[in-house]
């Protein structure tokens, strides 16, 4: 084993060591603040020269990140964003960070990591450790990246390091940050382990190793599958409950106060997010290549994908009360972003509702207090505000994301109907005006 690969573990203990993180998004800006925090040196790498430039003049564009903690870090001296790959010479540990969606046929796009790895290749040094954390699927570590670094005629376990750390990031989680969430590290050697074991301790509260890189793949897409299929179960239970007349939110409600052998989901207008809507297809696309049909998860997949359809049927229902086709009725859109609490539009349902809204001919507005504008199909739009009026003048208003700070109660004392697909009007369960999903 190489001296300096030798003295990796002690730099990373004594934090003198260098750490880059490629790809400063949701993951990797708070990732890379983790570690100037702690009091190691970050170069964070960004393909966007305006994302570096506007991270270098202290401005956060993450919801999680504020700009004093970027401030902070910069007059540390202990961080610097820049695009140059070059500078990922000097840096003793690289953490990718990147995307890792689905491509257009709906197979995994691994694309932007790849160029990531093909461009550590060739600044690849001895005394590194290299530690991936975008999401893939079983052996993608291990087949495909490995074998890129190696062709730089390094070997792992002996001049560089390879490990997988998979991301736990909760955009908006008020409780569960970076450092509180315990962090999966699998190595593709013993050492390699070890090293990436060392890297996060100085960083995060606990790190639980696993035996290979590709048993933390396969950690990671467990967790999201798992949330995927029961967040499926909730929402059919919520169809069902319709069926039968029933308040699906009433029976979720009570059956969570069992201590044991129950965990709660609820339903909701369909997934958003990068990592649930798609980590779960990583691993379907990896067992049918191995001849195996994974029947929950596809199941699950078809009634969470089916749900933007069912709320617009919803909304067709609730018009009718009063008469009134979707086509030519207005409806005000409470919320754009996939989650409450964060300005994230990433495979928002309430986008996909509202395109197929527009598509049966509804007039739309929206409001959402993070996200000023829009661009649905074609049409663009900007958040209106929230006024007695704009509620009144509405036929329908769809409550597709739950901010907290939007005021509920107006909408309740002046909507016409309200469709609420996040149970954000608990409170006025009684209202005549009010429906849930």
């Amino acid at each position: 084993m190489s001296d300096r690969l030798s003295d990796l573990e002690q730099r990373l203990e004594d934090r003198t060591a260098v750490i880059a993180v490629m790809g400063l998004g949701y993951v990797g800006l708070p990732m890379a603040m983790a570690f100037a925090e702690a009091g190691y040196t970050v170069i964070g790498l960004e393909r966007s020269g305006e994302r570096a430039a506007q991270l270098m003049s202290g401005r956060s564009y993450v919801d999680d990140i504020s700009d004093e903690q970027v401030a902070a870090a910069l007059r540390s001296g202990r961080f610097t964003a820049v695009t140059d790959p070059r500078e990922l010479g000097r840096a003793d540990c690289i953490s990718i960070a990147v995307p890792t969606p689905l491509s257009k046929t709906r197979d995994p796009d691994l694309s932007f990591i790849m160029a990531c790895v093909e461009e550590l290749r060739r600044h690849l040094r001895t005394g590194q450790l290299i530690v991936l954390t975008s999401t893939t699927y079983p052996g993608t570590t291990h087949d495909l990246y490995l074998p890129v670094l190696e062709s730089s005629g390094l070997r792992v376990g002996e001049d560089f390091c390879l490990a997988f750390a998979p991301e736990r990031i909760d955009p908006g989680n008020e409780t569960y940050g970076f450092r509180n969430v315990p962090k999966i590290v699998g190595g593709e050697t013993e050492r390699c382990t070890q090293l990436a074991t060392r890297m996060f301790a100085g960083v995060v509260d606990r790190v639980v190793p696993v035996s290979s890189s590709q048993a933390a793949e396969m950690v990671k897409l467990l967790e999201n599958t798992f949330r995927m299929i029961n967040i499926g179960l909730a929402n059919e239970i919520a169809i069902i409950c319709d069926r039968l007349g029933l308040d699906s939110w009433e029976i979720i409600e009570a059956a969570a106060t069992k201590p044991y052998g129950f965990m709660k989901f609820t339903p909701g207008p369909g997934l958003g997010g990068h990592c649930i809507p798609v980590d779960p297809k990583y691993l379907a696309w990896k067992l049918r290549s191995i001849d195996y049909t994974p029947r929950f998860i596809e199941l699950a997949s078809e009634i969470n994908g089916a749900m933007p359809q069912w709320v617009v049927a919803r909304c067709a229902r609730s018009l009718n009360r009063d008469r009134r086709p979707v086509n030519g009725s207005r409806i005000l859109v409470v919320g754009a972003a996939y989650k409450a609490g964060i300005a994230d539009l990433r495979e928002s349902p309430a986008l996909d509702i509202m395109a197929l809204l527009l598509k049966d001919g509804a007039e739309l507005s929206y409001h959402d207090p993070l996200v000023p504008s829009i661009q649905v199909g074609d049409l663009k739009l900007e958040s209106a505000p929230l006024s007695e009026e704009a509620v009144a003048e509405a036929d329908l208003v769809l409550i597709a994301t739950d901010h907290k700070t939007v005021d509920y109660e107006l909408i309740v004392t002046h909507a016409r109907r309200i469709l609420d697909t996040r149970n954000a009007t608990s409170a006025w369960r009684d209202a005549d005006n009010v429906e849930r999903l």
